[in-house]
This record gives C-alpha cells, structure tokens and sequence, in this order.
C-alpha cells in the first residue's frame, strides 16, 4: 500500500509538472504599449472580484494604489498589511528594508512619482493607472504572501503579474515564484526598454496544479534614492494583478484525494488485466 501511495504521489506530480507556465510579457513608451497584453492576463485569470473578506474561489484581484487615502502615502508609509486588513485583497507585503511607500498625488501637493525622494525621479517613472506607484523603502525587494482576504490564513494563488516603470537593464527586474514548500517554482525576468518615463509588464499564470505561496519581485538593482546612471536601473511599480487567493488543502483533502488517484488507477489496472484474462481463455472458433 505504501508503495502505491508514493506511485500515486509520483505520478500525480509527473502530471501537474507537465504544462509550462503561461507568461505574458510586454514593454514600450505608454500604457497602450503593454494595454493589450495586460488585459490578455487578466482575461486568463478571470472575473475581477470585489475587495471583500473571503476568497471566491476564482478570478482575480487587483491593486492599482489609487485608492489609499493620502494619509497613508507619500512621505508617509505604507502599512505591510493595508491590503488584507484595510482593503481586504489577501496579500501582506515584506521586505528586507525600512518599509513601503506610495506616491503621492497633484492634489496633496506632496511631489508625484516619488519626487519627494529624489527630485529627478518625476521625469524617470510614469504610471499605468494614474496616480499612485508603489516601492520599498532602503531595499530593491518586495515579498508578497498570500492569505485568504480579511484573515490571517495562509493560502495560494495560481498567477501574478505586475506593471513596472523604466526598466532598463535586461534581467535586472525579475518576480520569483514559490510553492508551500518554499521551493522555487522559477524567475522571470521583465522586458526592459530604452528611455526614462517607460512602462514593462510581467505575468505568469501556473496551469499544471502548482499552489504559489508568495512571491519576490526585485525591483533594478538600487533602492530609491540615488540619480540613476548607466549602473544604477531604479525601477517602481504599478498595477498588481493576481488569482484569486484560496484555501490551501487540510491534510484529510490531501488523502481523500490520493485516495481517488489509487482507487482509478487500481480500477484501471483491474479492468485491464479482466480484459486480458478473458481474451487469455476465449475458446478458439
């Protein structure tokens, strides 16, 4: 039985390591450059739902920034869990920096586009859904875990993109992908583009049965603050795009499942040796 149990096991992740992940990838001067690829994944994903507690077990959510009140954005910080308590869309964000910004808008009369850093910086970036960017603070990188929205337990999703503005060095703006064991499910590089005030798209859709946990979006190869140069890509963010974050499977889920993968294939396996008996003792004609 033990050793039927890790065929089944085997056998199931032969089948769910098959397909390749789908990615979606554009890069150009203004949002109608990436538009149609953007919405390309998003109609992979499915129905944008709303900013409730709970998961729907399909579709999609979506952060574009726009909506945190000023108080809460530049020069103030972000809070790490503003999208799963506040705004209840499932996902906590970490990093191994000082925190997280939003940029600012016109209206506040705080510099837009993290002109409040570095005074250049509202000539470098641009945005996919004025008017707000996002960043970590003293660190390039971004974690992001997914929880059932409003709640604090874990759960997964099974794709995730997000717009980034002026990346310029190829391989140096990537999002990495792990499942619930930590381990990687790969890295993906976003399309670079030549120029300032420019927008790139990355999203990966997982089809094969994998369960993202979280993911690490690096950002350039600097932290804001300094001018950028022929060495120094800084890059910011936008629109973030993902699955709809649902409940990862109790143990008993897990074994009724196997369950089902030995039963099928056992039946399988009998039927097909009662078929060769039988051809085995046909009388001859």
């Amino acid at each position: 039985m033990l050793r039927l149990i890790t065929l089944a096991i085997i056998g199931a992740w032969a089948i769910f390591s098959q397909a390749a992940p789908l990615t979606f990838t554009a890069a150009g001067a203004n949002p109608a450059a990436i538009q149609g690829t953007v919405d390309a994944f998003r109609t992979a994903l499915g129905t944008l739902n709303a900013n409730v507690v709970g998961s729907f077990g399909s579709g999609r959510r979506e952060i574009n920034w726009d909506g945190v009140p000023d108080a809460l954005a530049a020069p103030n910080n972000l809070p790490a869990n503003f999208f799963n308590v506040n705004s209840p869309r499932g996902v906590v964000f970490s990093t191994p920096g000082t925190g997280f910004q939003v940029s600012a808008t016109v209206a506040s009369g705080t510099p837009v586009e993290f002109g409040n850093i570095n005074a250049t910086y509202t000539g470098l970036f641009t945005t996919f859904s004025a008017q707000r960017l996002f960043t970590a603070l003293g660190s390039n990188i971004v974690d992001i875990n997914f929880f059932i929205p409003g709640t604090t337990t874990p759960a997964f999703t099974t794709g995730f993109g997000s717009v980034f503005s002026d990346v310029d060095i190829a391989n140096a703006t990537t999002i990495q992908f792990f499942n619930l064991a930590n381990a990687s499910l790969g890295t993906f590089s976003v399309p670079n583009t030549s120029g300032n005030e420019t927008l790139s798209f990355l999203g990966v859709l997982f089809n094969a049965g994998e369960q993202v946990s979280h993911v690490r979006i690096t950002s350039g190869n600097s932290a804001l603050g300094p001018n950028e140069s022929p060495t120094t890509d800084l890059v910011v963010m936008d629109d973030f795009i993902y699955a709809e974050p649902r409940a990862i499977a109790e143990p008993a889920s897990l074994g009724l499942i196997l369950l089902g993968l030995l039963v099928i294939t056992g039946f399988t396996r009998s039927s097909a040796q009662h078929v060769s008996v039988r051809r085995a003792v046909r009388p001859r004609q």
